[in-house]
């Protein structure tokens, strides 16, 4: 343990000086428009601006790029918002665009009926949005509506104004769809009620998550690991420091003004999600499955708002984890259909030499949502009592597990899909009683050891195991010609994609655990991902990759916190 946090420390130092070096400065002045100018020297940046930021693209040493990004009060809202946009989306360019082609470019192929009912979809909505700004001017959920999507246009003019081959433009539609990747998959389904429900839908493949509270209440660990396809590991570590008011008529600042997140290219929220605020709260979901046909039926382009959107509001509006359900659960879509939870650092009091732990009802709410449907509660007494709450992609509310299909997956595929007896609900069960520190934590989130592991046993496959049935999935070392019950076991370019663990101390500064790319362990036989030996490395878009994602852990440090 002690050689971990010392080859930690010393890798984090050298990581430091790398970005320190790479980093660019850009800024934005107002003259009846933005101004957006970028250097390599801080000193350059000048006292009047609407908003300032570091950048660094450090993606083929780090397995990450990081941008920090200011505004300044002195502003309006308006001006803010669109100049966070534009300088973000000019400086990113090269990365925004790399990540279209990736994620994007061949979306619509051989589906263009689908894309044109998305289309009709997002007109209605769209309309219905402004409307609703317009109509409730003072408002603060919606007002913070109209800087959302103020921010979005900026992204795209920004973007624009630093692409030189018109080949490579994107509209301000083209920025809504790659925000919008998290819904698509349930949008588009809800539109066109196939006669099979995909994979994807059913099995919710994204992400596991931790909260971990010590025995003796000395500390307090939340930790999340994106599952997603590897063609997505273009990755951004950002902060935003937005000083927007909370409603046009008030001189109050949002709670969530300052934000630290996981993210990609192009998007102004995190979507895997994972997000440190100000307002002392880290938020984090993994996607939860939905084989209920019927409650497709709830989704509508009218009275609703899509979950990218509603998850950034409440991230920014909520002072508590009451408050971030309050929020986010208005105006549901049912797309991107999540188990959320949140915790609330300032409800946790971390044991020392000479005074007691403390931990206060409200420091961990979970929320589920579906279609149509959300329940959330308070479940701080549980996490007290069991010291843990994991996340894995099965609902834990026993009726939103009930409307979401649950028992009927379990009767046609086994107890993959039981919450108790999923091959993770077993392995956390398992592992948390033994994490004791950060490290414990970062190693148990990055855990495979799916050729030894029995946890991680499948009697219906063929070779007997999946390495999907991990905490970190490596569903690329599934063999080609292995046979699986469903995809979900099989071999496809899926996987966990990172690791984020933060505490008590570290979350106060924005600061979290993090390394990016498939986890490997080379002496339990998986190795570390590498695009020219996987078999469908030539099969799937992944532009402006590394080759081998070999990267260490690291905790980025914010230039100006």
């Amino acid at each position: 343990m002690y050689t971990f946090r010392l080859k930690a420390a010393v890798l984090i130092n050298l990581l430091t000086v790398t970005i320190v070096r790479g980093t660019k400065y850009g800024y934005i002045t107002w003259k009846n428009k933005a101004v957006v100018s970028v250097s390599e020297t801080i000193e350059d940046i000048p006292d009047v601006h609407v908003a300032k930021a570091t950048y660094s693209n450090e993606i083929n040493s780090t397995g990450w790029a990081f941008l920090e990004l200011h505004t300044s009060p002195d502003s309006s809202d308006e001006k803010q918002a669109y100049s966070a946009g534009f300088l973000e989306g000019f400086l990113t360019r090269d990365l925004i665009w790399l990540h279209w082609q990736n994620m994007l470019k061949g979306y619509c192929y051989n589906k263009t009926d689908v894309c044109g009912l998305i289309e009709d979809y997002v007109d209605t909505n769209e309309k219905y949005l402004a409307d609703m700004v317009h109509n409730n001017a003072d408002d603060a959920y919606w007002y913070h509506i109209k800087l959302y999507k103020i921010q979005l246009e900026g992204l795209a003019a920004g973007y624009n104004q630093a692409t030189a081959d018109p080949y490579q433009w994107l509209s301000i539609r083209d920025i809504l769809w790659i925000n919008m990747l998290g819904d698509l998959d349930d949008l588009a389904f809800a539109l066109t009620m196939p006669k099979n429900t995909p994979e994807g839908l059913l099995f919710g493949e994204h992400c596991s998550g931790l909260v971990k509270l010590l025995p003796d209440h000395s500390e307090l660990f939340t930790s999340h690991v994106t599952w997603n396809s590897y063609q997505s590991m273009l990755r951004l570590q950002k902060m935003y420091v937005l000083n927007y008011r909370t409603s046009p008529n008030t001189a109050k600042v949002i709670p969530g003004r300052k934000m630290a997140f996981t993210s990609y290219p192009a998007f102004i929220q995190s979507t895997d999600d994972w997000y440190i605020t100000s307002a002392g709260l880290v938020a984090a979901e993994t996607t939860i499955g939905n084989s209920n046909r019927t409650l497709y039926e709830f989704i509508q382009p009218l009275g609703q708002i899509m979950e990218f959107v509603r998850a950034m509001i409440a991230t920014r509006l909520a002072t508590s984890g009451a408050e971030w359900v309050d929020i986010f659960r208005k105006h549901n879509s049912g797309t991107y259909n999540n188990q959320w939870y949140i915790v609330d650092y300032k409800k946790f009091k971390r044991k020392t030499k000479t005074s007691e732990g403390k931990v206060e009802a409200g420091l961990l709410w979970v929320l589920e949502q579906l279609p149509g449907f959300t329940e959330a509660a308070d479940l701080t007494d549980e996490l007290k009592r069991t010291t843990y709450f994991p996340s894995y992609n099965i609902p834990y509310f026993p009726r939103m597990f009930n409307l979401s299909g649950g028992n009927e997956r379990i009767a046609t595929f086994g107890e993959w899909f039981g919450y108790h007896t999923n091959p993770r609900a077993k392995i956390f069960r398992n592992k948390q009683s033994a994490i004791t520190s950060l490290s414990d934590m970062f190693r148990t989130m990055r855990y495979n050891d799916y050729k030894h592991d029995p946890l991680s046993h499948c009697a219906t496959c063929h070779p007997p195991y999946s390495a999907c049935n991990a905490i970190s999935a490596r569903n690329d070392l599934n063999p080609a010609n292995g046979t699986y019950p469903f995809r979900a076991l099989g071999h496809r370019s899926h996987g966990g994609t990172d690791v984020k663990v933060t505490n008590s101390e570290m979350a106060q500064n924005y600061h979290f655990l993090s390394v990016s790319g498939p986890t490997h362990n080379i002496s339990r036989g998986i190795p570390p991902f590498q695009w020219s030996t996987f078999d469908m490395g030539t099969e799937v878009f992944h532009e402006g990759h590394p080759d081998v994602w070999l990267f260490p852990p690291l905790i980025h440090h914010w230039q100006w916190g």
